[in-house]
């Protein structure tokens, strides 16, 4: 990711006017090159989500409803209070003045939606529940249909930024609905043909194609944006303050409350990473359709991108460390 960085600032230096030919090929607000990013990462991801798993629910209720919570009624509200008093209070001084809104609208996309893929992996590192994983980030998707629009709406506009519905809407279907129904019926199409082997060979087959997808884009987004970075790099490490204190916030917050209802260990991990995870892949489509490529917005959703890893990772290395803390809590309830 570091070296993405590196080559999307010099190509943008030595090649602005490629980039800005790539800016420029959109259709009804939505940029072609980046939909097709997308479209190759988000697909693979979403094939990995079985929707029957959703009569998993009620035997992890406890954690279901502790996660579903964190997703939906606290991490987009934190994170935008947390845009507020830093991008729009605290670091104003070091932040160029017209990118301020953008730059908090970028967080709260970033927040408004939970992690659909990656949550996959983090659960394995934790020794989650597969079930409880599974039917979790399926309801989540579900949820996640309906609930995008309005939340990123009602938060956008407490920010005094200007809601283009149409975009968002669009947004919503392009990202999240389309995507979704075909990974199903691509999904149902290889069951039906080879069984679970062919889901899983499939799967095999296409982990590379969303990496290259992933870094592809970033080197595009930091093409866009290389003249700003290069001219305030400390913008990079300002933006990253308030997505490091949400991720820990919400991991922590999840973490503590499944303690207290009495959820195993192996529910209580995939819920404090799903609960603190984003869905970073449409938050950055996201951004670009509603403020475009070269927005504060889609530079917020990016640094999104640069700081999961290394923090989920140490958010998983705490919910291992402190299993033995947290099995003795639970068990007394």
């Amino acid at each position: 990711m570091a070296l993405c960085i590196v080559a999307g600032i010099a190509l943008g230096a030595v090649m602005p006017g490629f980039f800005h030919a790539l800016g420029g090929l959109e259709v009804a607000q939505v940029n072609i090159p980046v939909a097709a990013l997308i479209w190759l990462m988000i697909v693979p991801m979403l094939l990995r989500v079985d929707f029957t798993a959703m009569g998993q629910v009620a035997r992890h209720w406890r954690g279901i409803a502790v996660t579903l919570g964190i997703n939906w009624l606290v991490k987009p509200f934190s994170m935008a209070l947390l845009g507020w008093l830093f991008i729009g209070w605290l670091f104003r001084p070091w932040l160029p003045e017209a990118q301020i809104d953008s730059y908090i609208a970028g967080l709260i996309l970033l927040a408004a939606a939970p992690c659909t893929a990656m949550v996959f992996v983090w659960s394995r590192l934790t020794d989650g529940e597969p079930n409880f994983t599974l039917s979790q980030v399926a309801l989540n998707d579900a949820i996640m249909v309906v609930a995008f629009a309005p939340v990123v709406g009602l938060l956008l506009g407490l920010s005094a930024i200007t809601v283009p519905w149409d975009t968002l809407l669009l947004s919503v279907g392009l990202y999240i609905i389309v995507p979704l129904i075909a990974a199903q019926i691509w999904r149902r199409s290889l069951l039906a043909s080879g069984g679970e082997a062919a889901l899983q060979r499939t799967l095999k087959a296409l982990n590379p194609v969303s990496l290259v997808a992933l870094l592809a884009t970033l080197v595009l987004l930091f093409g866009f944006q290389g003249g700003q970075i290069l001219a305030q790099p400390l913008v990079i490490l300002l933006l990253a303050v308030p997505i490091l204190i949400q991720v820990y916030f919400n991991a922590g917050l999840a973490y503590l409350l499944n303690r207290q209802c009495g959820s195993a260990h192996s529910v209580a991990g995939p819920s404090a990473l799903i609960g603190a995870s984003n869905f970073f892949e449409l938050a950055v489509a996201a951004a670009i359709s509603l403020f475009g490529f070269e927005s504060g917005a889609a530079l917020a959703t990016v640094v999104g991108v640069l700081v999961e890893v290394p923090v989920m990772l140490s958010v998983v290395h705490i919910v291992m460390r402190s299993r033995n803390w947290y099995e003795r809590g639970a068990a007394s309830r």
